[in-house]
């Protein structure tokens, strides 16, 4: 779907012997390979810029043993969306496969064999999905072939049935266990001779539960790890556990580039179980992925580890930190409230929006506010290395398994190819375990203990205050109106540190890849649109974050749309239907890395047709329009992101002491083509939960550089009553187009949403997040 045919190149590597050991003497090993196909799984900031750079050979791998057993390996990361079911479901589908005699092996990290293993962006799916199927297409062929010779008949007489080869004229039918071995001597079918199966030949692909002929059935397969979660067997990072382990915590840095001035550990030795007290050097600004620094406690259990860093006594070097010291939230936000009202670096522009505002009827302004965040996954940050003998072999729950691999042989010196990574489920991830600076610090850390293993454990607060946060943001909206209450001019000056303060001097603006999450891709009709960033600088790690610049553009964007609908006195979803004008596919907003996370906008233009679509599907299915009893409000958000379409509808009550009800969310969706609805629709779900949260909770805020949350009790996060009572997902099927992502796209209008609605049912505007207390106020 999102990838070129003619780049799919298929291999039998059982038969050409490329992987000695792996697949057995009657085995049937099938990889996929392709050239240029994956260009833009490059790194957003330009080939090989970033640790880990993307390369664009990737191999996937199908085999099929003599007792018909069949294995698929998995290159991405599983975080909780469901990837190992969903790719190796795409596999067995069109493969054909009794899904009971499929099996899911993980891939250690190995970029050149297995392709791009970094999980982010919502792209798993989006670009996997072609060319598995197309390898299980391949294999099923195969096997095909394999049987028409056994039989000697020819192949179009034959057909695959559930994990078997029939020939209907004779009642033959084979295994695909007693297949595999004379398939293993054939060569792949060429593109050509390559079909995948219709739509009503799939039995999971694009197939939901529900009832059949008054009965529920299920054509969603059993996730893969689903019985070893429930269980307590599934294997996370911090459950491996090694013969001989010792464990390790580090006390870090208070503040981002401070250095150690000096140390006692005396009385942190004296600790029953503690074996060592290891300076770890602060990393130089930009630190990329590098370890914070700081000073770790190595035991025989964690526990000792930790009350041996309690028992430390450490003086901070903060000169080292430099203005990092002096960052403190609310001036800093000021100080962007201020730098909102000036001109800043222009990137994009039509039309005079000097004049359209001077000589509009009326004029709407806004500033809006959204706080650092962590992604605090429910599993904070763990690993575990052994080195011996010039190599390493880490275990870890990362997101990057290659930038990961690339970090611990630099931390040790070592030769990428003598570093092994295990990837193992992760328990959350929402962008924070792209960043394996966790897994270089326990590298660093076993270096000292040749050939035994070290598990690094950070606890919550550690998570909390050593973060790559959610960038902080101020977001300054300008508009005009004419008489009829038609937008005639908007401005909109967006203000956030960037990313790629990571990994070079701060620039102080926003790379591309940051302005096309929803800012530069802004897909109003408006005659005069100017879109400016003036500088904002980064004072701590700033990093992914689930949706990452969507929420700060979508939430100033939607909430403003809903500002000018009720200046112009109309109905806020007619107004927004008007805002985005006729139906037309816009592609020349932007070029390169700014278009919707890299990718081509000849493949996935804004199709301004399927956002209204997703809008019309919300508020019709939420009742949009109905009276309202005082009190209670309906407020809608939509936005295009990961190159898919997502609206909601939130019907909302607030009482007369301030609080909040949140009785519905009706949520609208279109990524192009599903392949497994169960878990978009879980996805959904999650994200509705999660952006209640970031609206209505979620802050970090700094003093002189020092995060003031340390654990749940102050960085809050939604609790059960926060929750919707109901929650109704409505996919709009799109076979037609580009398959886009489903992670990330169902965050970035939860905010907006909620907010517009709370607005709806008291009159009370938010302009800034989290709401907290504004409701009693």
């Amino acid at each position: 779907m999102s990838q070129s045919d003619d780049t799919l190149l298929l291999a039998n590597v059982s038969r050409r012997g490329i992987l000695k050991g792996l697949a057995g003497a009657s085995a049937l090993l099938l990889a996929a390979r392709w050239g240029t196909a994956f260009a833009n799984e490059k790194a957003q900031f330009g080939a090989g810029a970033m640790p880990g750079g993307w390369i664009d050979n990737p191999n996937v791998f199908i085999q099929i043993d003599s007792d018909g057993l069949v294995t698929f390996i998995n290159n991405r990361a599983e975080m909780g969306q469901g990837i190992r079911t969903s790719l190796a479901m795409v596999a067995a589908d069109e493969l054909g496969a009794d899904w009971d005699r499929v099996r899911v092996k993980q891939a250690p990290a190995d970029q050149e064999k297995f392709g791009n293993q970094n999980t982010d962006g919502s792209r798993s799916m989006r670009h996997w999905y072609d060319p598995i199927r197309r390898a299980g297409a391949a294999a099923r062929l195969m096997l095909e072939q394999a049987a028409a010779n056994e039989w000697g008949v020819p192949v179009s007489e034959v057909r695959t049935e559930v994990h078997k080869v029939v020939h209907p004229a004779t009642g033959r039918e084979l295994g695909f266990g007693q297949l595999a071995g004379p398939a293993r001597d054939l060569d792949v079918p060429g593109r050509n001779a390559l079909f995948l199966k219709s739509d009503n030949e799939l039995r999971f692909i694009g197939k939901e539960s529900g009832l059949v002929n008054g009965e529920l059935t299920s054509a969603h397969p059993k996730a893969v790890d689903g019985q070893d979660i429930v269980t307590g067997k599934a294997v996370f990072g911090a459950d491996v556990d090694l013969e001989d382990m010792l464990y390790a915590v580090i006390a870090r840095p208070p503040v981002y580039g401070a250095e150690i001035k000096s140390v006692d550990d005396s009385a942190a030795l004296k600790v029953t179980g503690v074996k060592k007290v290891i300076r770890i050097k602060t990393a130089n600004q930009p630190a990329a992925f590098n370890p914070l620094g700081g000073v770790a406690v190595v035991a025989t259990n964690t526990w000792a580890a930790m009350e041996g860093r309690k028992a430390l006594k450490i003086e901070w070097n903060l000169d080292a930190a430099g203005d990092n010291a002096d960052y403190t939230s609310d001036a800093y936000r000021e100080m962007l409230e201020k730098r909102a009202q000036s001109p800043g670096k222009v990137i994009r522009q039509s039309g005079d929006v000097e004049a359209a505002l001077k000589d509009a009827d009326q004029r709407v302004s806004a500033t809006y506010y959204m706080p650092h965040m962590a992604q605090s996954p429910m599993e904070p940050p763990a690993a575990i290395v052994r080195m011996s003998d010039g190599k390493a072999e880490a275990w870890a729950p990362v997101q990057n398994p290659r930038a990961t691999r690339d970090g611990v042989a630099g931390m040790l010196g070592i030769d990428r190819e003598n570093v092994t990574v295990h990837q193992t489920l992760l328990g959350g991830g929402f962008g924070r375990k792209s960043k394996p600076d966790f897994v270089s610090e326990a590298a660093r850390i076993a270096k000292e203990f040749e050939g035994q293993p070290v598990k690094l454990q950070w606890s919550r607060e550690d998570d909390v205050q050593h973060s790559y946060y959610h960038a902080v943001s101020v977001d300054h909206l300008d508009a005009g109106l004419d008489a009829n209450g038609k937008a005639t001019a908007w401005r909109h000056r967006t203000l956030s540190p960037s990313i790629t303060s990571l990994f070079a001097p701060d620039p102080k603006h926003i790379g591309e890849f940051e302005q096309g999450m929803g800012f530069n891709t802004m897909p109003f009709d408006i005659p005069s649109i100017r879109l400016e960033n003036p500088p904002a600088p980064a004072h701590v790690r700033i990093g992914w974050f689930r949706s990452v610049y969507n929420l700060p553009h979508a939430w100033a964007i939607q909430s403003f749309a809903h500002e000018l609908a009720e200046a112009a006195g109309r109905d806020h979803r007619d107004y927004v239907l008007e805002l985005l004008g006729p139906d037309r596919k816009v592609q020349n907003l932007t070029v390169g890395d700014g278009w919707n996370y890299g990718e081509n906008p000849d493949l996935y233009p804004i199709d301004i047709g399927r956002m209204r679509r997703v809008v019309e599907r919300a508020t019709e299915e939420a009742g949009w329009g109905r009276d309202m009893p005082k009190g209670r409000g309906l407020g809608l958000a939509f936005h295009n992101s990961f190159v898919s379409y997502t609206a909601i509808v939130f019907e909302v009550e607030v009482d007369e002491s301030g609080e909040l009800t949140i009785h519905r969310a009706d949520i609208a969706f279109d990524c192009g083509p599903q392949a497994n609805p169960e878990r978009i629709r879980s996805q959904m779900e999650g994200a509705c939960v999660m952006g209640i949260g970031i609206a209505l909770k979620s802050e970090i805020t700094f003093e002189d550089g020092v995060a003031q949350q340390s654990n749940f009790d102050k960085y809050l996060i939604p609790r059960m009553p926060d929750a919707p009572k109901v929650v109704r997902v409505h996919l709009i099927d799109n076979p037609g187009d580009g398959m886009g992502g489903v992670g990330e796209p169902g965050l970035p209008p939860v905010a907006p949403a909620l907010c517009n609605a709370i607005y709806a049912a008291t009159g009370k505007r938010i302009r800034r997040l989290p709401v907290g207390d504004q409701l009693k106020s």
